[in-house]
């Protein structure tokens, strides 16, 4: 497989491993809505705050998109596309050292976006995927970090998104751009059958005004189809209903097509040529050249359906047909390579914020239309480099439009200014609803409801000298040692009354701090005992006990397969 080699390349390798957690605390004057909905905006280092977040996510999120920095070497715009900006120069000059002021853009690029990738990839479910935009300035690196990081195999698919129809350039007019999708484990969604299909453009508008008719009309099937026939008529050009004209007919089962009934044309000499009688003729129907799709007792069985699944002509003369069902096939598969107005990202941000917020935001149509494709209606969605908010409009609107759908996500966004004025207030409008600041409709806009909570980067778990901060909680250390142990997070309901953190295929683990015991003297509380040992939620197997000092002998603690690990000195801190 090939290997990519950059200036810093080894100073970034490992550094994600070496990131120390941090707290995370609300901020509830930039927060709306109630809490517990599970929908986050994270204000800072996006590197820092994901590795706070981890502890909690681990293993939780279906689907990571992310737009970071092209490397375009544009910096005359609000969110710095030089991968120069103040906060990655610093944390270059931190992490790699003097080498970084020799280091060419594309090594700097290279340098922020790999430790970020090392962590993304943890926060992913087996059956996870990550979505990201990039352009031609770095996708062939991209591609290969990628490899390197998710595993060749798991490579899915370059998607080919083109913004725009024209443009002027010297020799080419680059006119796209890209999103690579890669799996944790393809191989998984192989093996659990996943198909990802979109829903076909126009079918909603076409089921509406069918169950309108059909409510008009009740079952009177041939003036449903008559009225079909003239509302596809009526359609103006280019409107995408139009394309399923040929969906027409009406039965009980709803609106479909009669669809060729016979064989392909394969060669094969023993296709089914059975007969076939006509149910109102009482005659042999003809039969196609090639023979019938079916074998006989399916064709009989799709026959005794009520409605039957074949549809016949006027007569015997006339080939049967088998009803293909337009809610049945409303969907299809996402292609390559699709079109969109690029614009139409920033008029819809400019709507709701004003001109000059932030150029080229996402279109959160596509986003909702490709996180659809990837995820359901339960499912976490990440977004590190969050930008105006895109993705969390996106997932708001899913929720908004499926009434099962209850996604949830979860956005880090570096600047404060723009986390704290754009992002947050996108979000808020979202929510809440708006009154359009441009264009000639300036009647208020719903809100799709919900809510979120605004967090900002907090003191790290442990102070410089390697002591946990006096201001960490009994939770937030509960949260962080079981992460520790099991490399998984804590279920977010998971009461935390109790020296006993948690079981983990076996393990028990404890954590005697801050007074869980309601006794911080000498003999007790914080300090395992005999006395706190008998008093400690009893488990058969192993048990991991974290505490200030053990004054338990070693036998005693192997025959009671107890391990401890003495706070602070024991406790890993990144």
């Amino acid at each position: 497989m090939p290997f990519l080699d950059w200036y810093g390349r080894k100073a970034v390798e490992n550094y994600h491993q070496n990131v120390p957690y941090h707290l995370l605390r609300c901020n509830e004057q930039y927060s709306v809505g109630e809490s517990g909905g599970g929908n986050l905006l994270v204000q800072g280092d996006n590197l820092i705050a994901l590795k706070a977040l981890l502890p909690y996510y681990a293993g939780q999120v279906k689907c990571i998109y992310i737009d970071p920095p092209y490397n375009t070497g544009t910096e005359n715009w609000v969110y710095n596309d030089n991968v120069n900006s103040p906060e990655i120069r610093e944390w270059l000059g931190k992490v790699v050292g003097k080498e970084a002021e020799d280091l060419s853009r594309h090594d700097k690029w290279l340098c922020m976006i790999y430790p970020r990738l090392q962590l993304l990839r943890q926060f992913l479910r087996e059956d996870g995927v990550i979505l990201i935009s990039i352009d031609d300035n770095e996708v062939s690196a991209l591609r290969i970090i990628l490899d390197e990081i998710f595993g060749r195999n798991n490579f899915i698919a370059c998607l080919i998104w083109q913004k725009s129809k024209k443009g002027d350039a010297k020799l080419i007019s680059i006119s796209h751009e890209y999103i690579v999708i890669v799996a944790k484990n393809k191989a998984l969604l192989t093996q659990l059958g996943t198909k990802w299909r979109k829903k076909k453009p126009g079918v909603d508008e076409v089921l509406s005004h069918y169950q309108r008719l059909r409510k008009e009309l009740g079952r009177d099937h041939e003036e449903i189809s008559r009225q079909m026939k003239a509302w596809y008529r009526s359609l103006p050009t280019g409107n995408p209903a139009k394309a399923h004209k040929h969906y027409n007919r009406s039965d009980d089962r709803g609106l479909y097509f009669p669809a060729d009934f016979s064989g392909p044309d394969d060669g094969r000499e023993n296709r089914p040529r059975y007969t076939i009688l006509h149910p109102v003729t009482g005659k042999p129907c003809r039969i196609p050249s090639t023979g019938w799709r079916w074998e006989e007792a399916r064709t009989l069985q799709a026959m005794k359906e009520d409605p039957p699944l074949i549809h016949f002509g006027a007569d015997e003369t006339t080939i049967p047909c088998r009803k293909s069902y337009l809610e049945q096939i409303d969907r299809e598969p996402f292609s390559s390579v699709f079109y969109k107005d690029g614009r139409a990202g920033t008029l819809e941000l400019e709507k709701m914020l004003g001109h000059g917020k932030m150029q080229f935001p996402k279109d959160s149509d596509v986003l909702a239309e490709l996180i659809e494709l990837v995820t359901g209606p339960e499912d976490l969605i990440l977004d590190s480099f969050a930008g105006s908010g895109t993705t969390g409009q996106a997932v708001l609107k899913l929720n908004y439009t499926f009434e099962k759908s209850n996604r949830r996500f979860i956005l880090i966004e570096m600047n404060e200014d723009i986390s704290k004025n754009v992002t947050s207030n996108r979000l808020r409008a979202t929510v809440e609803g708006y009154i359009p600041l441009t264009g000639r409709n300036h009647t208020q806009e719903s809100g799709l409801g919900g809510s979120f909570r605004y967090c900002e980067l907090a003191e790290p778990l442990f102070s410089p000298k390697g002591r946990i901060n006096e201001t960490v909680s009994y939770e937030d250390l509960a949260q962080h040692l079981y992460f520790v142990e099991t490399g998984e997070p804590l279920q977010v309901k998971a009461k935390l009354d109790s020296p006993l953190i948690g079981v983990h295929n076996g393990i028990a683990i404890y954590l005697l701090y801050n007074g869980i015991l309601k006794d911080r003297s000498v003999q007790g509380g914080n300090v395992l005992t005999t006395k706190v040992l008998e008093e400690l939620p009893s488990n058969e197997g192993t048990k991991i006990i974290y505490g200030a000092s053990c004054r338990i002998g070693a036998d005693r603690l192997k025959r009671e397969g107890i391990i401890f690990k003495q706070i602070p000195y024991e406790v890993r801190w990144s």
